[in-house]
């Protein structure tokens, strides 16, 4: 250890003491941190100034924290308000990749048990937000912005799907007659919901290949039971979407008479998940998890094959017409602008009296 000589200026001897600290640092492999905790200790053993304890005390307190603790250090973050989550859940085709993930441990590993409920359709979904029977549910697009055109508060938590090629069409059956939309003059169409998805893509292709709308006669009709539709002739066309489109062509012979994703409704926004506004307000970190793993859950369900080979596992589908099905995409975020199309062609073609701005149904955005 250095000591001052006598007369030697106290700066020197300090000089010397941080030569010594260097080289024990070296010696002993000293962290820098200990190194200037010893320099510290040592100039206050020589210099014996009293005085000057409490600076240098606070110094030592400052460069230890400084030294020895990394700037970086990550921040203990709130964790979600709960660790379980119920989803409704429909079409398997729109929702095959939540139902893998769910399948896969994907949600159990980010830290929520996801309990998948099946609804019978969008409206029964949005129902049971309301009574606090889901806390999520699958809805298409259309039923979720009608729902919230009426005061339904909504908050969108992912997009589920968006129709492709011949995702969803206007179909026929072969002793019908009809090989075109052109043979139609007052024609009758099966659609699942009067005011749904399929009213609203079907009456735009009509009026695209100039139907007056007030001469189409729209009648609801459960998927399964249009084909029955077409047989008795109730009606002359039945808006589909698939599987129901691939086993119409497989085990009926039917025909597609329109594509209805082409024009004002190509690559459309067709289905989504939404919680309540009150449920969202209260669980933001918990659904902020969801929408996180809903994302991957999404990206992953670029590869059909996934998608194909899930098939059979969640619905009456054999693998066969699942080998066969059009596939749309699986978006694998919220976007305002694409969803936006969704309800402006609602506004425009009388499905809602105002305009919605469908930003204002998505999370904020440090939450998102």
């Amino acid at each position: 250890m250095v000591r001052k000589a006598p007369g030697e200026p106290v700066g020197d001897a300090v000089d010397g003491i941080a030569s010594d600290v260097l080289s024990s640092t070296r010696r002993y492999s000293l962290g820098t941190g200990e190194a200037e905790i010893l320099a510290i200790l040592a100039i206050l053993r020589i210099l014996r100034i009293r005085s000057l304890l409490l600076p240098l005390l606070a110094v030592l307190l400052t460069l230890s924290a400084c030294s020895l603790l990394p700037s970086d250090a990550p921040r203990d973050e709130p964790a979600p308000e709960r660790d379980n989550l119920r989803v409704g859940v429909g079409n398997a085709i729109d929702t095959a990749p939540l139902r893998v993930a769910v399948e896969n441990g994907m949600f159990r590993q980010a830290g929520l048990r996801v309990d998948l409920v099946e609804i019978e359709g969008g409206d029964e979904g949005i129902d049971r937000l309301a009574s606090a029977e889901l806390d999520i549910t699958f809805a298409s697009d259309v039923a979720l912005f009608r729902a919230a055109a009426a005061g339904t508060s909504l908050q969108l938590q992912g997009e589920a799907y968006t129709a492709g090629e011949n995702t969803m069409a206007l179909v026929a059956l072969p002793d019908s007659g009809h090989t075109s939309l052109e043979d139609l003059s007052w024609p009758r169409v099966a659609v699942d919901k009067i005011g749904g998805l399929g009213t609203l893509t079907a009456g735009s292709v009509l009026e695209t290949a100039g139907f007056d709308l007030d001469s189409v006669g729209f009648e609801e009709w459960a998927m399964p039971r249009m084909i029955d539709a077409l047989q008795q002739g109730d009606v002359d066309v039945a808006w589909l979407v698939e599987p129901y489109i691939t086993l119409a062509e497989k085990d009926f012979g039917a025909r597609v008479l329109a594509d209805c994703s082409r024009g004002a409704t190509q690559d459309f926004p067709m289905s989504a998940y939404a919680a309540s506004g009150e449920f969202a307000q209260a669980n933001p970190r918990t659904l902020s998890v969801f929408r996180d793993v809903l994302g991957r859950a999404q990206q992953h369900g670029a590869d059909p094959m996934v998608i194909r080979e899930a098939l059979p596992r969640f619905a009456d589908i054999d693998p066969t017409t699942a080998s066969l099905v059009s596939l749309g995409t699986y978006p694998t975020s919220l976007n305002g602008v694409r969803l936006q199309r969704v309800a402006d062609l609602m506004h425009s073609s009388g499905l809602l009296a105002d305009r919605l701005d469908v930003q204002s149904l998505l999370p904020k955005p440090e939450l998102s």
